[in-house]
């Protein structure tokens, strides 16, 4: 309200000033025309020393002219203010938006620099969360505080990583230079020493490249290195090589493969999707028994996905490690795994491929009864 009264305050001063400059211009006008008018008659300015002949020849023809100069000067002292108003009002809206986006940047400044202070105050490596105690921060607090969480665990996911890689890369180095050193000392001369080492050796060396190979291949498709050819893919034939190569390699578990009548098209990397097969179905046989089933399917779900999966009577798992077993490096039996010679990074790859390919997992298990994982894909479009 006091602002308005200032502008309608400007505004009548500024129309007063034009209403007096406006009278000097007339009666300056006047002046003018009274004196070219005087000498056009040719008595020069010898008319200004009779009132009554000025009145008579020149006073009259003037009046009209005079009434409307003071119709104008009432009229601009009367309204003039309004109409000066209205032409400011856009300079007085802007100069109060400048007003308000001024208070509110020094507002914004205050809460953003509390932000600032709760944001340093966090530790990386604990679990404080970002608390500022304003309120018109709270979504923001509430998604960078997600970020820091997610941020924490890849931070937990990568420490794990990095220590269980080192981990296995340093038991089959150690185990190869015990057997390197034994060698030096008796396999010269004892040839049971030699033939001994020379097998743990070669066993070593292998689960040592199977591990960097997978390594390799993780690294190159976190960073985005690994081509993926699309195309069609006949899970049918896909899942058949499988088998076959399965039943030729194991002879101690039981396979079986009843495939179906009707195609199953899904579009990917066929080789990449027969290396998940391949994952799943050695995970299969090195958890079960000998002698036990494993069984291969491939159909068509209800929605037109499609799916193949694995299905064993092995040993199953716990329900606390299901959400982990895609997790790199994780093993719910560690001796277990070992004995099996395991690296604990075949789901890792298997799950990245299904990522890749627009999939995901279905994980049925139940602790001593076995385990039954399906792979779902879009159907070849």
């Amino acid at each position: 309200m006091a602002k308005t009264q200032k502008m309608g305050s400007i505004g009548r001063r500024i129309n007063y000033l034009w209403v007096i400059k406006l009278f000097w211009i007339f009666f300056l006008i006047n002046i003018c025309l009274l004196a070219l008018m005087a000498h056009h008659n040719g008595d020069g300015f010898e008319i200004f020393r009779s009132v009554s002949g000025f009145y008579e020849d020149y006073l009259h023809p003037f009046r009209l002219l005079f009434l409307f100069q003071g119709i104008i000067l009432l009229w601009q002292l009367l309204f003039g203010a309004k109409r000066v108003r209205r032409r400011l009002r856009p300079l007085y809206e802007m100069a109060q938006t400048a007003e308000k986006l001024g208070a509110q940047v020094n507002q914004d400044e205050d809460k953003f620099q509390t932000l600032e202070t709760a944001i340093k105050s966090i530790s990386p490596n604990q679990t404080d969360s970002l608390e500022t105690g304003v309120g018109e921060l709270a979504g923001l607090e509430q998604a960078i505080n997600n970020l820091l969480e997610r941020m924490r665990e890849n931070y937990r996911q990568q420490s794990r990583f990095v220590g269980d890689a080192s981990h296995e890369l340093r038991t089959p180095i150690a185990v190869i230079q015990g057997y390197v050193n034994m060698l030096d000392r008796w396999g010269k001369e004892d040839e049971t020493v030699l033939q001994e080492s020379i097998a743990a050796i070669q066993s070593e060396s292998i689960h040592m490249q199977r591990l960097v190979e997978q390594l390799l291949f993780l690294a190159r498709g976190d960073i985005g290195q690994i081509q993926i050819e699309s195309k069609e893919v006949d899970l049918i034939d896909m899942l058949q090589e499988v088998f076959e190569e399965s039943k030729m390699i194991d002879e101690t578990h039981s396979y079986h493969f009843d495939p179906p009548d009707t195609p199953v098209k899904a579009r990917g990397d066929a080789g990449l999707l027969k290396q998940v097969a391949r994952i799943i179905t050695d995970n299969a046989a090195k958890y079960s028994e000998a002698g036990t089933e494993i069984t291969l399917k491939t159909g068509e779900n209800q929605d037109g996905t499609v799916y193949f999966q694995i299905q064993d009577a092995g040993a199953g798992m716990r329900s606390e490690d299901v959400p982990h077993i895609f997790e790199r490096f994780y093993r719910s039996d560690s001796s277990r795994t070992k004995s099996t010679g395991g690296t604990g990074l075949g789901l890792s790859i298997a799950k990245w491929i299904v990522d890749k390919h627009g999939g995901h997992f279905d994980v049925l298990t139940w602790e001593g009864l076995g385990t039954r994982i399906k792979i779902t894909l879009p159907r070849e479009g």
